[in-house]
């Protein structure tokens, strides 16, 4: 476990590009909470990550930006590999504490058409 939220965040994406669904134990907090999934706990985002990639296999997310204030991480990602689409955009924003992260806020053009 690292205090540098930049690394926190990049591993959190290494582990949802690999599929790494035990690695959420190490990245969230057990009082992690997704304000997008009105969700807490790592194993809401492991329950998550599963369905996502089941309903898209070849799913990755490119991290476009990041910027880090503090505690705080935003970024830009574009997510690759769901037919019929340009790549979709997700903007999120992480609250690091103790090198976890412990909430998440984000927006998504998943829903937009194209």
């Amino acid at each position: 476990m690292t205090n540098d939220p930049q690394a926190t965040a990049r591993r959190m994406y290494e582990a949802f590009n690999a599929r790494d669904y035990t690695a959420t134990q190490e990245i969230f907090t057990e009082d992690f909470y997704s304000h997008p999934l009105d969700a807490t706990g790592p194993s809401s985002v492991a329950q998550a990550w599963k369905r996502f990639h089941q309903a898209f296999p070849a799913v990755r997310v490119v991290v476009e930006d990041m910027i880090i204030e503090r505690d705080r991480v935003a970024t830009r990602t574009s997510v690759h590999g769901i037919p019929g689409r340009k790549p979709p955009t997700m903007m999120e924003i992480f609250a690091i504490r103790d090198g976890r992260i412990a909430e998440l806020w984000g927006l998504s053009s998943l829903d937009r058409d194209n």
